[in-house]
């Protein structure tokens, strides 16, 4: 398994096509923003094969790190958290103190494991209970 920096976008929509779009419903409108060209992309490939994907958006000393997302054939590898230390390296090199992300609620804990802390009330993004969630990295 490797994850790298890509500009492979259409590798990445396949991907949060399949697990934002079909699996969970998320309308396309809301899914394909306009923030995909400021971004910075993750891959994760298994061989040659995508599987999971992140982008990472950096405004200032503050990362966001969003549109994670890991085919279900990959869950519970370990895939998941790869690609948060990923993007997280990706913002200590850019000197970035403090990375943030939006989570589904039920993967509040997940993100919990790697350092994050929850914060804020819970919101609605594209009819998913999501929570604010922040890790300093300075």
């Amino acid at each position: 398994m490797k994850i790298i920096e890509t500009s492979d976008l259409a590798a990445c929509h396949a991907l949060r096509r399949t697990v934002f779009i079909e699996e969970q419903n998320v309308p396309e409108a809301e899914e394909m923003d306009d923030l995909d060209g400021q971004a910075i992309h993750l891959l994760a490939c298994d061989g040659d094969r995508p599987v999971g994907t992140a982008r990472v958006l950096i405004r200032g000393d503050v990362g966001k790190i969003g549109r994670v997302c890991v085919l279900p054939d990959q869950r519970g590898t370990g895939l998941g958290a790869a690609l948060i230390r990923a993007a997280l390296d990706l913002l200590r090199r850019q000197s970035v103190t403090q990375a943030r992300l939006g989570s589904q609620t039920h993967a509040l804990g997940f993100y919990e494991k790697l350092g994050f802390v929850a914060e804020g009330p819970v919101y609605d993004d594209a009819g998913i209970p999501h929570r604010d969630m922040s890790l300093n990295l300075a």
